[in-house]
């Protein structure tokens, strides 16, 4: 038996059995947790339809490019070109591994994934290269050129079917993992409140611990806590060894040394411990770790509102509703010649809203109202919801038949794209406001007006006009803030979906 002055392979004097024995747990708590799980199958399934995706490609490449059983030349020695393109598969099924293209953390959401991919795709080939260079391989340029495009290609394909496969599965409520967030109470709400809206992410909160506070009771009331089961902060890792729990978010309001004794506590096992940055709505590309000998430090890169990425902004806002305007001018004739027959009304519906700078521009769309809806609207404020400067009225009397169902699917907003053409609007931005709801915003909210508003934005692929005020606001402010080229493709991308499914439409 070992006792309280014994030795054990140079550790301190001190530890006791109970010490060893509750490593022992922690250890053999860790080991189960690395059972299988949703995210172990779908990472093997994604590792089989990376192997088939570049297996078909060097298939294609190989019959495209050769005929007969043709040989290569490395470092003077003859091998089959068959021998050469399994090393080539091996090395780029490999290399998407090794750059984490399967990791949890970029699975199901966003555009991380993706990049990798590309990322990976790009440095298997650059290595080949500069290997074939020094072997003197005479690998022939045109299997290269058709290989690398089209299983770059089927490798994304396999990815974004995987991701279809797993929102189902997340809708109907599989595929998620375990979270347990703590910290200060309203934090704590507020993180959970974000993973719930932020389904794709995969995290489902079903614990919280909290700091002591005398706000506890009165945040403990709000719906996103109710269904939450509450547990103490002394006991988080046993319970996440006891109930599988795969993930601890922690939350402003969480003590250091507890914070560390968490890690701690948590290491050797695969828990994914993550941290809501202190800086609200600051996206990780603008967050950058400075190691300075014994201390870390984190910058941020400050938001700018001009220079060349703007301009780029400008020259793709041009292309893009260009495009869109040509590609769509079939049904824009078609809404037209449809809202004309109605009512024989206006088909344009023009309102003066306020952009960049508080500057004021006509925005377009299709009318979806009768002739007298403006001057309805007052007795109709009364009945939008409370608190709110925005107008929202589930049923309004003043849409018409056919204004129905252009809202549901969005179709009202199509003539915004010539609006974007002339410059007053973007593709991707804030909400343009009316006059009157601005005088209703906080001051921190006006912030939005420091770019162009969009036809589209984080507001209309979350919920559009289903999220509470508050959240569109910060919404928009998390936009101005972390604003880039690939994150408004991406939300290009998310409005198609979120339009056909007519979700939050009014």
């Amino acid at each position: 038996m070992l006792h309280g002055d014994a030795r054990i392979g140079g550790i301190r004097e001190g530890v006791t059995a109970e010490d060893l024995s509750a490593l022992r747990t922690h250890q053999l708590s860790a080991t189960r947790l690395r059972r299988r799980t949703w995210y172990n199958r779908y990472k093997m399934a994604l590792g089989i339809t990376d192997a088939v995706a570049i297996a078909v490609a060097v298939i294609v490449a190989y019959i495209w490019r050769f005929h007969g059983d043709l040989q290569v030349s490395v470092a003077g020695t003859r091998l089959p070109y068959a021998v050469v393109v399994v090393f080539i598969s091996v090395s780029w099924w490999s290399v998407l591994a090794a750059r984490d293209s399967r990791a949890r953390g970029v699975i199901g959401g966003g555009l991380e994934e993706y990049r990798r991919v590309i990322s990976a795709s790009l440095q298997t080939f650059g290595g080949i290269a500069i290997v074939a260079y020094f072997l003197d391989a005479n690998i022939s340029r045109g299997f290269f050129l058709v290989m690398l495009p089209l299983g770059t290609f089927l490798v994304l394909l396999g990815r974004w079917a995987g991701r279809q496969i797993l929102h189902r599965r997340r809708v109907i409520g599989g595929a998620f993992t375990p979270t347990v967030v703590v910290g200060a109470a309203r934090e704590v709400r507020d993180a959970v409140r974000d993973l719930r809206r932020n389904r794709q992410a995969g995290y489902r909160p079903v614990a919280i611990a909290l700091s002591p506070s005398a706000d506890n009771a009165a945040i403990m009331m709000s719906p996103e806590m109710a269904d939450l089961l509450v547990i103490d902060l002394a006991s988080v890792d046993r319970h996440v060894a006891e109930h599988r729990v795969g993930a601890v978010v922690v939350a402003q309001g969480f003590p250091q040394s507890r914070v560390r004794q968490l890690a701690w506590e948590l290491e050797n096992s695969p828990v994914r411990l993550m941290f809501v940055p202190s800086l609200t709505d600051v996206a990780g590309p603008r967050l950058t770790v400075h190691q300075l000998q014994d201390l870390s430090l984190v910058s941020v890169d400050l938001p700018r509102c001009s220079g060349w990425s703007h301009a780029l902004k400008r020259v793709f806002d041009i292309v893009f509703a260009l495009a869109a305007l040509l590609v769509l001018s079939p049904i824009l004739a078609v809404i037209a010649l449809l809202l004309k027959r109605e009512d024989r009304g206006p088909v344009i519906f023009r309102q003066e809203r306020i952009g960049l700078g508080g500057n004021t521009f006509m925005i377009h769309k299709f009318r979806t109202m009768h002739g007298d809806a403006e001057a309805r609207l007052t007795e109709l404020l009364t009945e939008c919801e409370p608190g709110s400067p925005l107008f929202r009225l589930d049923g309004d009397p003043r849409v018409t038949k056919i204004g129905r169902i252009l809202r549901r699917y969005s179709l009202d907003e199509l003539p915004q794209f010539w609006t974007a053409l002339r410059g007053a609007m973007s593709i991707v931005g804030p909400r343009p406001h009316l006059a009157r709801e601005l005088a209703a915003y906080p001051a921190e909210g006006l912030r939005h007006l420091l770019i162009k508003p969009g036809i589209t934005g984080l507001w209309q692929v979350n919920g559009r006009h289903n999220i509470p005020f508050e959240d569109a606001v910060r919404l928009d402010l998390r936009y101005v803030e972390n604003w880039s080229l690939t994150g408004d493709f991406t939300i290009i991308l998310r409005t198609i979906r979120v339009a056909l499914s007519s979700a939050g439409a009014l």
